[in-house]
């Protein structure tokens, strides 16, 4: 297993940070990986994490799956409050702005995710919730 495969967490931040990507944005099976950066909805202080990413256009497309767990990830709290993010792909850091995709969009950006990590399928029959996919778009 690679170096990059076994990173998780504030270490694949970590990592991802010191190389500009370069260890980090490929992932487990091929999978890449962004940065996002919320602001807290609490404490009002960055939080950074490593999420699964795929393209759509000049959004980037991420799931708020948390592996299927019964509540949203804390992520996803933190944008519904402050859709304002910033995102590190490779060795590009740029702000963004997220929503939730719904309906068609939803379907159809489900479907472009779940190609890039076929677990989504799998996460998504382990929860009563709807996972919410959500688009990154650059400002």
């Amino acid at each position: 297993m690679s170096e990059a495969e076994q990173l998780y967490g504030v270490e694949h931040v970590k990592r991802y940070r010191e190389t500009g990507g370069e260890v980090g944005h490929i992932w487990k099976r091929g999978a890449k990986v962004l940065l996002l950066t919320t602001k807290g909805r609490r404490s009002g202080e960055p939080r950074t994490t490593p999420l699964i990413y795929e393209r759509a256009g000049d959004a980037y497309v991420i799931v708020a799956s948390k592996g299927g767990a019964p509540e949203d990830p804390g992520w996803y709290r933190n944008i519904a409050k402050t859709p304002e993010v910033e995102l590190q792909v490779g060795d590009e850091v740029f702000p963004a702005h997220a929503h939730v995709a719904d309906g068609d969009e939803r379907e159809r950006l489900w479907k472009l995710a779940a190609k890039q990590w076929p677990d989504y399928d799998e996460y998504a029959k382990k929860t009563d919730r709807e996972i919410p996919v959500v688009v990154l778009e650059p400002v």
